[in-house]
This record gives structure tokens, C-alpha cells and sequence, in this order.
């Protein structure tokens, strides 16, 4: 028994979502990094981007939000095509760590490896691998392209954010050089961790940008 979802269901459910949750004030903003503490906590916004090409978007979704931790997915896809998921797990790892995405302790704890690309350490350590190694106007090129590739458009970096968080990032700084310490870190530490700081901050328009894909066939029961 063939069953086809149809555009009309999605947006269906897309709108009951926001509904659902676009008054929910659960959680707060991350008031370590000075810029995210001062957005309108009220902001909510879906955008969805169908297999065909058209976007699906309810409440803020034209805001420009940063995408943050978003970029760690982003990257590591990006090492993966560039060195394949052996050398990746064995330069990086991917193990959740069992503490928070910041933790440094986690790296006291497993020091032979970053634990996986989706936290900090692992993020940091994935992008000192981007290749050309050394290079930082070329590493900084090839996030972009890779960025552009998977989001439909190019990112445009949000400057206040950036400085915002480069002028509060301690902790990632200690995580940097820890790395190095432990000989995980694969480019000069200071640039690996500059790139890792603009990457997470970019927002990337998915208006009218949206790469369209071959639709797979249709599920069966």
C-alpha cells in the first residue's frame, strides 16, 4: 500500500507546530555571550524546505538568527567529504561525552580523542582539520562553499555577534589549547578556534534559496 504525503499535509503540520509552541517561554537565552542575552526571547520562526524546492515559512523566519551550534553539523560534513569518516573518527571520535557541550572536564576524561564533532572540543578540533591545512583565508573559503552548498545561499555573518562572542570566549580558548596539549588539535590553535567562532555565527537566508533535490518515491506500508 502505497501513501503519499502531500505538500498541503506538511504545512498542516508545520502550522499546527508553531502554534503549538510559538508562546512557550520555557528555557532562556545564553547570556554568556552578551549579544544572545539581548534578543527577544519571543522571536519563533519555521522554515522548511521541501525535497521540490518550496519553502514552507511561519512566524519570524525572516529574522536573522544565528545559527550557532547548527554550524558544528555543517562542519563536520565538510571533514567528512574532505578526509572520510574513518580518518574523521579516528582524529576526532563519536562518542557523546556525557556532560555538557562546553565541558572541558570531558577532555581531562578522554584526552586520547575530542569525543565527537558536535560539541565544542570535537567542533574546534574539526575545524583546524579543513583542508588546506595552515591556510586560513582558504579553510575560511571552503566553510563558506560548503555552507553555500547545503543551505541554498550564501551565510552572511552577523559582525556584532561575532565580536560579541570573540571578546567572551575563554572557555573555547582553554578548550583550544588543551587540545593542543593533547596533540587532538590540528592546525595552529588560534586560527582553528577564529574560524570556529565565525562559523557558528553566520545566518543563512533560506528565502527563495532553497536547493531543490529529486523527490524519492513514494513510502509503502
Amino acid at each position: 500500500m502505497e501513501r503519499t504525503i502531500t505538500i498541503q499535509q506538511i504545512k498542516d503540520v508545520a502550522q499546527e507546530a508553531y502554534n503549538l509552541y510559538k508562546d512557550n517561554t520555557d528555557g532562556k537565552n545564553a547570556d554568556y555571550i552578551p549579544y544572545l542575552a539581548n534578543i527577544d526571547p519571543k522571536l519563533f520562526g519555521i522554515s522548511i524546505c521541501l525535497m521540490n524546492g518550496e519553502i514552507i515559512q511561519l512566524g519570524d523566519s525572516q529574522y536573522r538568527f544565528g545559527i550557532e551550534s547548527v554550524s558544528k553539523v555543517l562542519t563536520a560534513i565538510l571533514v567528512l567529504r574532505q578526509y572520510g569518516a574513518p580518518k574523521v573518527l579516528e582524529m576526532i571520535g563519536a562518542d557523546a561525552t556525557g556532560l555538557p557541550f562546553n565541558s572541558i572536564m570531558a577532555i581531562l576524561l578522554e584526552n586520547d580523542h575530542p569525543s565527537t564533532p558536535l560539541v565544542n572540543a570535537g567542533a574546534i578540533s574539526a575545524n583546524s582539520m579543513v583542508q588546506p591545512v595552515g591556510n586560513s583565508d582558504a579553510k575560511w573559503k571552503a566553510i563558506v562553499d560548503n555552507m553555500t552548498e547545503l543551505c541554498g545561499s550564501t551565510p552572511q555573518l552577523i559582525d556584532e555577534l561575532y565580536r560579541s562572542e570573540s571578546a567572551t570566549n575563554f572557555n573555547n580558548r582553554s578548550i583550544a589549547w588543551l587540545l593542543k596539549n593533547y596533540n587532538r588539535i590540528y592546525d595552529d590553535p588560534d586560527m582553528s578556534l577564529d574560524l570556529y567562532t565565525p562559523a557558528s555565527v553566520p545566518w543563512a537566508s533560506l528565502q527563495n534559496s532553497c536547493p531543490s533535490v529529486e523527490p524519492p518515491s513514494p513510502t509503502k506500508d
